[in-house]
């Protein structure tokens, strides 16, 4: 009998061998062929999410291509070719953040935005430009861990299932225990007979739990605990900004702990094998791949970034958050390396994507050097009443098809017609004009607004399973509040 349970648990362990390699061959594939995308077909990716801005996209998209071709360059040569860094010039609202988050999703690449503004110059109460690195970092290490998790996602649900049953029904005896048990003179026929029926019986136990027969039984589980207790520096920088672990640098010294904990056995599924996930990853192997990740992959967005030019009036005295942080970035955007808790992160080919609305500022207020890291400047164009109307209906996330998607779930449906979508698109612009153009954005406040009775009521009040938003409705309920500008520049 224990030869039948060993040889189907190495039926399922080679089951799901299969099944992960499978997975593995096919991620692996789907990043190649993302990496692998024409200029074109990256601009066709982003035209699904965003309206217009050509230009932006198509400098966006010979970035990313130049980093497949960099990648396929085999001699020394490869490491001279530095990326071209982007500067977006265009108001609040018009697509400069989606075109990045979306640029690094196509690309499958560690993200990270960042305000420049939240940044000050070294020596001053404030974040260290050397954060941005370890944060892109943290996320690189998170992507790759999730996707390990994911290949080993079988294995650990079985390896859970496994200790849920040994909980629920103590394992059957060693072999060695029925030898000395032979010796005592015990009837080794019967220890057999009653080995069977533990199987036969742990064998009726998992086909109840994989049935889910069983989910709100509760039961104790051993699960493991920091050993470490959670420390913060009070200070302006913190322990994570000088890239140091203290339980890292403590595990070895303090063990984990073990600890009790009561919990049904559909919650200790996901626990147990969340933790027999983590066990069967190899964390040096994913920081390794992470790192080489950030470094050849990694795109930096920094927003804002008029708000560190100069251009300041003269007399006022020295603006230590200007040119200050505008210094301390520059070695980060032309190369250099960061000590992350992870190790050393080398920022020569990681990407940076500068934008920002530059009303009172220009590009060229910018010191010289940093000007120079980046060399392609896009200007945005702003939104029309036009645009308006495609942004809401054209995109994969259309506002129109999320607030259909909202209403659908209490069983309403709710229809937008031609000349509602036009009224809509008509106020936002005229908002815009006249209060301030936050572009595409002003959309969200337009529709919560226009829509705010229908979302309240829903649940109990509205008997109607249709509703249809009409021009006339659309004027009804927002009319007023357009024509009193100042009521409009509070609610809209």
């Amino acid at each position: 009998m224990e030869e039948n349970k060993m040889e189907t648990t190495e039926k399922i362990e080679s089951s799901n061998g299969k099944t992960e390699n499978k997975k593995k061959q096919k991620k692996e594939v789907k990043f190649e062929s993302m990496k692998e995308l024409t200029p074109s077909q990256i601009v066709a990716e982003l035209d699904k999410y965003i309206i217009g801005q050509d230009n932006a996209k198509k400098s966006v998209a010979i970035a990313l291509r130049n980093r497949w071709r960099r990648k396929n360059i085999k001699d020394q040569l490869r490491e001279e070719i530095m990326p071209n860094n982007i500067i977006m010039i265009g108001p609040t609202g018009v697509g400069k953040t989606e075109i990045a988050r979306r640029l690094a999703k196509l690309s499958h690449a560690p993200f990270v935005k960042v305000e420049a503004s939240k940044f000050t110059e070294v020596g001053y109460v404030g974040r260290d430009v050397e954060s941005i690195i370890r944060e892109l970092t943290d996320l690189g290490v998170t992507m790759v861990k999730t996707e390990r998790s994911a290949e080993v996602q079988k294995r650990a649900e079985y390896l859970a299932e496994e200790r849920i049953l040994d909980i629920l029904l103590p394992p059957v005896k060693r072999k060695n225990e029925d030898a000395a048990q032979a010796q005592l003179g015990f009837n080794t026929v019967q220890a057999e007979t009653e080995k069977e029926d533990n199987f036969k019986t742990r064998e009726r136990f998992r086909e109840m739990l994989q049935k889910g027969q069983m989910d709100d039984r509760n039961i104790e589980v051993d699960i493991t605990g920091d050993g470490m207790p959670i420390m913060q520096v009070m200070g302006p920088i913190g322990l994570d900004d000088m890239g140091i672990n203290l339980q890292e640098l403590f595990g070895n010294v303090m063990p984990k702990k073990m600890k009790k904990r009561k919990m049904t056995v559909a919650e200790a599924r996901v626990v147990l094998t969340q933790e027999e996930a983590n066990k069967l990853i190899d964390m040096d192997a994913v920081i390794k791949e992470a790192i080489t990740r950030v470094q050849e992959f990694g795109i930096v967005f920094i927003d804002e970034i008029d708000k560190i030019a100069g251009g300041g009036s003269k007399g006022q005295g020295p603006d230590v958050s200007r040119e200050g942080v505008q210094r301390d970035l520059l070695p980060i955007v032309e190369g250099s390396n960061v000590t992350t808790k992870y190790g050393m992160v080398k920022t020569d080919h990681v990407l940076f994507i500068a934008s920002g609305a530059f009303h009172v500022a220009k590009p060229s207020d910018l010191i010289p050097e940093l000007q120079g890291r980046f060399p392609i400047r896009v200007e945005l164009n702003s939104l029309t009443e036009d645009d308006f109307v495609k942004i809401l209906t054209q995109p994969q996330n259309a506002l129109l098809k999320q607030y259909s998607a909202l209403l659908k779930s209490e069983g309403i449906d709710i229809e937008f017609d031609n000349e509602g979508i036009l009224e809509i698109a008509k106020i936002a612009a005229e908002v815009n004009e006249q209060v301030e153009n936050i572009g595409a954005r002003r959309l969200h406040t337009i529709l919560t607004t226009l829509l705010e009775d229908i979302l309240f009521d829903a649940p109990d009040k509205i008997k109607e399973k249709k509703i249809k938003i009409t021009e006339e409705f659309v004027q009804k309920m927002l009319k007023d509040i357009v024509k009193d500008r100042d009521l409009s520049r509070y609610i809209l």
